[in-house]
């Protein structure tokens, strides 16, 4: 099932007036007064609330109340109260999907707003970078957004690593702890993995059509059960959760905070404030400095990880101080 605002008008009416009067309960003939809609709406609306994950209170003779809210990272949820100019303000929800980010590449070609979120609370193929699968249970956050940037081409191979940044300023808010970066755009926490970006771009006449850019958290995921399912995989190195954290902020709290962080950062390229995402990048990193070895399409490369470069090319100290954009990383001993 897919939602979005302006699909649920009925029921969004209904559970906003359940909102701002969760202190009272609310006869279906009140509702339905209010609203205009038939009694018969009014429960099927209730009933669907309920199955979205809002705790509601039934009474006879007295009505409804609004108990709780959901966890769930409804469109209607995440755009209201949402402080951003054009990330998030129009957002779908997926119960299932195969992929956010086939989706959302899907809807590139056809929707032409900036920062569209595509959400779902589950991903039966999800994708991570190399075509590599990326597992995607019910408890993970996984999301792709839609955008389109005006800065110039030469930075986009930056992009990546920007998202990266903008994901570890929002634990650091939301958790009060140090994330670090490994290159290019993996999000750890003591060593292991708590987050993965992906992004793919469509080009036009060495013009940025759109970028797809895919998120995807283990927000509140078992981690030892991913690590059992993942273990002998190409590039595994562990994973992390921040499950212990969730009860300090909701996930619709946390994403909201994210797609904002997300919008400075992307105005930081817009206004080709390179060096200073360059600079909070190299802060967080745990790959510079590191040894490590690279396996590119050209071979691998091993040597000290010097510095990133403002395209976002981590510089090798090889013998010949490599330059590479794109690879798999292991940091060495």
């Amino acid at each position: 099932m897919v939602y979005s605002v302006n699909d649920n008008p009925g029921l969004i009416k209904v559970l906003t007036f359940l909102k701002t009067h969760n202190t009272e309960y609310l006869s279906g003939q009140d509702l339905s007064d209010v609203l205009k809609i038939s009694r018969v709406a009014v429960w099927k609306h209730i009933k669907k609330i309920k199955e979205l994950g809002y705790e509601v209170e039934s009474i006879q003779k007295q009505g409804y109340r609004l108990v709780s809210n959901t966890q769930r990272l409804l469109p209607w949820e995440i755009t209201e109260g949402l402080e951003t100019k054009k990330i998030g303000k129009e957002a779908y929800y997926f119960d299932s999907i195969t992929s956010t980010q086939d989706q959302a590449m899907k809807m590139a070609s056809e929707i032409k707003n900036d920062g569209v979120v595509v959400i779902a609370q589950k991903q039966t193929g999800g994708k991570g970078r190399g075509g590599r699968k990326w597992a995607s249970p019910e408890g993970g956050i996984w999301l792709s957004v839609i955008l389109r940037p005006e800065f110039d081409i030469s930075v986009a191979t930056l992009f990546p690593m920007a998202a990266s940044l903008a994901l570890a300023f929002t634990m650091e808010k939301c958790f009060k702890i140090k994330p670090e970066l490994k290159w290019p755009n993996d999000v750890t926490l003591q060593g292991k993995k708590v987050a993965g970006i992906l992004v793919d771009a469509s080009l036009e006449s060495n013009k940025i059509e759109n970028i797809v850019l895919g998120v995807g958290i283990n927000f509140d995921v078992n981690a030892k059960q991913l690590e059992k399912q993942l273990k002998g995989t190409p590039n595994f190195y562990g994973v992390a959760t921040l499950k212990k954290f969730k009860k300090s902020i909701s996930p619709v709290k946390f994403v909201q905070m994210f797609l904002e962080e997300l919008e400075k950062i992307f105005e930081w390229l817009n206004e080709e404030q390179v060096k200073k995402i360059t600079k909070e990048w190299t802060k967080r990193s745990s790959t510079i400095g590191a040894n490590v070895e690279l396996t590119t399409k050209e071979g691998k490369i091993t040597g000290k990880a010097l510095r990133i470069d403002n395209d976002g090319a981590l510089v090798i100290d090889d013998k010949k101080k490599t330059r590479v954009l794109a690879g798999d990383i292991v940091h060495l001993p």
